[in-house]
């Protein structure tokens, strides 16, 4: 009885501890954003002479603060905090305890009735990100207006509801790069996922045909959600990225959608333009049940067929490496 009171006390005040903490670093984060959004619009407010090259000022002043700051301070993230502070120019009215992912879902709201409702609903019941961006998807507000059942669709709202965690603060993406810390990807993959991925690794740039190593567990982002490819290469022979997503379990429709919109996000963020086409690959690996599907965007399947084949392994050769290695992993386990 007296160790359990101990160990609640002490957990009190470590919560207490971590709640403060994020609550502090969100403060921070959130009023950096405001300020450069309102040092941005002063200056461009300064004179019309600046109208003209307003955006290429962006891009450079960003590609400098990339350098010293890390990537949190992208021409795109200047842009955000530029709409962050003409969307919320009033100070006073900015939130403590909401952070800088809530304010950045609260922006893709239009109305701003819709808005300023999202905004306190989610103060009063301490809402998650994941669950702001499910009521906003959702039409939460214009549902909740239009229904003669209220209570129905409250109910609903507070079933599908989860609260804010201080170590989901911790973990945001946009904190740590703010903060300009490495993510812990180590809980993204299982023991099987990061053994395999290990050998597919080394298999791809072994076969010497044009094969780069880029990155591992990437992080690509839509406007409210991030998403992370197990491996990036660039074939330097093909002129494109290969994005490779491995999965343990069945294929999906949805895992095909997903790296089709990897493949997009992917583009979008990273291919030059003198760049062929992205390719994606999907490798499935599901009891005795093993699959290697390419996935390409419609106007480049032809590319693939005529060229892409000829320096990528084929995805008969892919399952066959990773039905091997599977086995070998799976024998080295029972021998420990």
């Amino acid at each position: 009885m007296v160790e359990e009171q101990l160990y609640h006390k002490i957990r009190q005040i470590i919560l207490a501890a971590k709640t403060k903490i994020s609550s502090t670093i969100n403060f921070a984060q959130v009023e950096s954003n405001w300020l450069i959004g309102q040092t941005i619009i002063e200056d461009e407010q300064n004179g019309k002479e600046r109208a003209p090259y307003g955006e290429g000022l962006i891009k450079k002043v960003a590609g400098e603060l990339v350098q010293e700051f890390g990537t949190y301070y992208s021409d795109r993230n200047l842009r955000y905090f530029r709409q962050f502070y003409q969307v919320f120019p009033n100070w006073n009215a900015l939130r403590s305890n909401l952070s800088w992912t809530h304010y950045r879902s609260l922006l893709r709201v239009e109305n701003p009735k819709a808005r300023q409702f999202y905004l306190e609903e989610t103060i009063a019941n301490n809402w998650s990100t994941r669950t702001l961006d499910r009521q906003i998807n959702s039409l939460y507000y214009e549902r909740l207006l239009s229904s003669q059942n209220r209570e129905a669709v409250e109910a609903e709202m507070h079933e599908k509801s989860e609260k804010l965690q201080a170590e989901d603060v911790l973990k945001d993406p946009y904190i740590l790069e703010f903060l300009q810390l490495k993510e812990n990807k180590t809980f993204l993959e299982s023991e099987l996922e990061e053994a395999l991925i290990d050998k597919l690794q080394e298999f791809l740039l072994e076969l010497g045909k044009g094969f780069a190593f880029v990155g591992r567990q990437q992080r690509v982002s839509t406007e409210t959600k991030h998403f992370y490819i197990d491996l990036v290469f660039y074939n330097y022979l093909l002129k494109c990225f290969v994005l490779i997503d491995l999965k343990v379990h069945e294929l999906t429709h949805e895992d095909i959608g997903k790296m089709d919109m990897y493949v997009r996000l992917y583009e979008d963020k990273y291919k030059a333009p003198d760049d062929n086409p992205t390719i994606g690959l999907i490798l499935c690996t599901y009891k005795d049940h093993t699959v290697a599907r390419y996935s390409m965007l419609k106007d480049s399947r032809q590319l693939f067929a005529s060229r892409y084949q000829l320096y990528l392994p084929s995805e008969d050769e892919l399952r066959q490496e990773l039905e091997r290695e599977r086995q070998l992993i799976e024998e080295q386990k029972k021998l420990k």
